[in-house]
């Protein structure tokens, strides 16, 4: 047999329709944590981590029901995907129960994922049953993490994808163990290759557009404020802080936060060195917290002026607190770096990055493919 059969396109369908509804709910999970805060208060915890033990409970039940033979083997991987999240899980905590059950339900979400890929693919019987729904669930994940970036209060960052893989790895040892190919060859069979660099290109493609939206910007160097990190230029802060003047002033920004809407990336960038400069202040670090106002006074001059969800009175100080952190300041210095941005952002050459990017997926795409014509010149295939 040179091809494998029985690829189930409803099964593609069925996997491809539960990630899309995946992504598509980012807008509406605020609400959902939202709802659940207000109706159970001081219990979201308990409610979320209940919420993973029972259908963790469930899919350790069903893949027992399903073990008949080679038992040990089987167990062993379902208990090691299970151990591994554990161990990562604990090992990566932040200390805040809010955050980290919420970073545990990915082991759910990206489990599921993997696991419908994975069944998918099961009939290839060849290594590219590991390897393709690994690259469609960080594909996913890409695309999860990219739509959380426009949306108010979501995160999406490249540390997320991160932790998608390794959820992405347990569901596929998890997987495995419960359902594994009937039969498996070492050797790729014919297309298997092309499936990989096709698949392949498309996860670099995926993840270098996300990384240039979230993670690609500039380093903004002011001779009084010091430098600091930025997803605009120089120039662009500048025109920006133009418009938005303009703009918030004849179309006001919320008041209440409106989850299912386009995050202000501009905003939230002015918000984080609010945020910095009123933490320094209160640390009684005047220098510092007069540095984060001279980036805000010369930049986000519009964060400072405008009412909004975050604070309804703006954010600008009075003519007295203003002279009087100026006087127990250090002054100006242009050697001071900013840590106000939470995420990094790299100032790297857009053309070199998607040059690489462009020449890492061409890569991929051309040596899979001609593995495959190689093989089916040498009469390897079956």
């Amino acid at each position: 047999m040179t091809r494998p059969s029985h690829l189930s396109p409803s099964r593609f369908v069925f996997a491809i329709a539960v990630s899309a509804v995946l992504v598509m709910s980012a807008p509406f999970i605020g609400y959902i944590r939202s709802w659940i805060r207000t109706q159970f208060p001081g219990q979201f915890v308990r409610i979320i981590g209940g919420i993973i033990a029972v259908l963790a409970i469930a899919a350790i039940g069903s893949a027992a029901l399903r073990i008949r033979e080679r038992r040990a083997l089987r167990y062993g991987a379902i208990v090691a995907a299970i151990a591994f999240a554990v161990w990562y899980s604990i090992a990566e905590a932040t200390g805040n129960p809010d955050v980290d059950v919420v970073q545990r339900f990915h082991f759910v979400e990206y489990g599921l994922i993997t696991y419908l890929f994975y069944r998918a693919w099961r009939s290839l019987a060849d290594p590219a049953v590991i390897v393709l729904p690994v690259l469609a669930g960080l594909l996913v994940g890409t695309a999860d993490e990219w739509l959380q970036w426009f949306i108010p209060n979501r995160v999406g960052e490249m540390a997320d994808i991160f932790l998608n893989g390794v959820a992405i790895a347990c569901g596929l040892l998890f997987s495995l163990g419960a359902d594994p190919p009937a039969t498996f060859s070492l050797r790729l069979l014919r297309g298997s290759w092309s499936r990989i660099g096709h698949l392949g290109a498309a996860a670099v493609l995926a993840f270098a557009l996300f990384f240039q939206i979230v993670h690609l910007g500039y380093d903004v160097r002011d001779a009084e404020a010091g430098m600091f990190k930025s997803r605009y230029s120089p120039r662009m802060l500048e025109r920006l802080a133009v418009e938005k003047q303009e703009d918030w002033r004849v179309h006001p920004l919320p008041l209440v936060l409106q989850r299912v809407s386009r995050e202000d990336q501009y905003m939230t960038e002015g918000v984080t060195h609010v945020q910095t400069r009123n933490e320094r202040l209160a640390a009684n670090d005047p220098s510092v917290a007069w540095k984060e106002n001279r980036i805000l006074e010369k930049y986000y001059a519009p964060v400072l002026d405008t009412p909004s969800y975050v604070s309804r009175t703006g954010h600008r100080w009075s003519p007295e607190q203003r002279a009087d952190v100026a006087s127990r300041s250090s002054g100006t210095d242009a050697t001071y770096v900013s840590t106000a941005n939470p995420y990094p952002i790299y100032a790297w050459s857009r053309v070199w990055f998607w040059t690489a990017s462009v020449g890492l997926a061409a890569a991929l795409w051309c040596a899979c493919t001609r593995l495959d014509r190689r093989r089916e010149r040498s009469g390897l295939s079956r």
